[in-house]
């Protein structure tokens, strides 16, 4: 049959502003959220909750099913999106995107903590320790040929996707740590970048039901946490950080949002 054409309602959704002016929001969203309807999911959604909150000034920018949504994260990772209210704003700030100019950070916590000492991660193409201490991913990112909804990492197809990402704090036995927290740097924006690429390094996110970690089978011994981080059903993916040039007054702005309660 011929799919359902999407309705877009408004709905008085709470949103966690921590910016706005006339031309922009930056919203601090909670996981669990969907961006913008699509089948399936055609209520609830931040793109309805905006119709709300901002009125018709939304209509047709960036496309009539996606109104001032210029970048997206996915349903269960949480953090900070901009939102164009006009038309030059979201020209201006998808042309910063595409150039790879706007800064953008993750945390993400992982099963393991990858490193030098890891020899298999030596061997891995696209993979580079830089001197800053950062690990360098680039993998071309295409669509899974099997199962459509994933994506994964190929040679010689897919989109070109470079991800830095920083040991940021170690959990467990110094020699063998059992988790790490990671700050994840984005240089591009592809679908699921970060959660593929730290499979593709057989680091896998805490909770990501879709692209699971090599190293589940370690024994994970923190007493407490054993249980909760066994139950935690959403990826532990946080956007942290987002910085861009005002596309109006040229102004740098930048955000932050802390780790969520759940993470």
């Amino acid at each position: 049959p011929e799919p359902d054409e999407l309705k877009l309602t408004s709905e008085n959704i709470k949103l966690n502003i921590l910016y706005e002016d006339s031309d922009l929001l930056i919203i601090n969203k909670p996981a669990g959220m969907v961006v913008h309807p699509a089948p399936g999911a055609q209520n609830g959604t931040l793109v309805n909750a905006l119709l709300f909150h901002c009125g018709k000034s939304l209509s047709g920018i960036g496309g009539i099913k996606r109104p001032g949504i210029v970048h997206r994260i996915d349903k269960n990772t949480s953090g900070l999106l901009a939102v164009a209210k006009n038309d030059p704003t979201h020209s201006g700030l998808a042309k910063q995107f595409s150039r790879h100019s706007v800064e953008r950070k993750y945390l993400a916590f992982v099963y393991g903590s990858p490193s030098k000492s890891d020899g298999k991660l030596k061997r891995l193409p696209g993979l580079t320790f830089e001197s800053d201490g950062r690990i360098k991913i680039a993998g071309r990112i295409g669509r899974n040929k099997v199962d459509r909804k994933k994506m994964g990492v190929y040679e010689n197809f897919g989109r070109e996707a470079i991800t830095r990402i920083r040991v940021s704090k170690n959990f467990g036995k110094n020699n063998l740590p059992m988790a790490s927290l990671l700050e994840c740097q984005l240089e591009t924006g592809r679908t699921h970048q970060i959660r593929v690429h730290l499979s593709y390094l057989g680091y896998g996110i805490i909770g990501d039901q879709v692209y699971k970690s090599s190293k589940l089978g370690k024994k994970f011994q923190f007493e407490k946490e054993q249980e909760y981080v066994k139950n935690f059903k959403r990826q532990a993916l946080h956007a942290a950080t987002l910085g861009f040039f005002h596309p109006r007054t040229s102004k740098w702005l930048a955000f932050s949002s802390e780790i969520p309660v759940d993470m």
